[in-house]
């Protein structure tokens, strides 16, 4: 608990520390529904608004990043680290790259912006989706 405290800043009940625990480490990418479904599980009086507001509180505090990946709900990554996505077109599946991409903008490209960093999606069919077509 006292780890929690110290990487979290924020006020920790036990539904939030319910929530965290779940995406500690987490390589999902869940949704928000995804993360009610497992914790309310532990907790079947929370609400799905207490998982979506410690959500957006973690967003707020650069503790967790928001994927809008998925067009019909947001995901979640808790891990923060700069990297990118491959991501299955089939069942939407997110997988994380870890390696950086050297991209040199030209100054007209840059409309005098600061890059602070870069973020790389990629898109294609995952070897579980393949099988399945097959």
């Amino acid at each position: 608990m006292t780890y929690m405290k110290k990487k979290y800043p924020i006020r920790l009940t036990p539904q939030r520390l319910a929530i965290l625990e779940y995406l500690e480490g987490n390589k999902a990418h869940p949704s928000a529904s995804d993360i009610y479904k497992a914790v309310s599980e532990k907790y079947p009086m929370m609400s799905f608004a207490t998982v979506y507001n410690t959500l957006d509180t973690l967003r707020e505090k650069m503790q967790v990043l928001e994927l809008s990946i998925d067009s019909k709900k947001k995901r979640f990554d808790p891990n923060t680290k700069p990297h990118h996505h491959l991501i299955c077109m089939e069942c939407k599946a997110i997988t994380d790259i870890h390696r950086k991409f050297a991209l040199d903008l030209t100054d007209g490209e840059r409309c005098d912006y600061k890059i602070m960093r870069n973020h790389i999606d990629f898109y294609g069919v995952c070897s579980n989706c393949k099988k399945k077509t097959k």
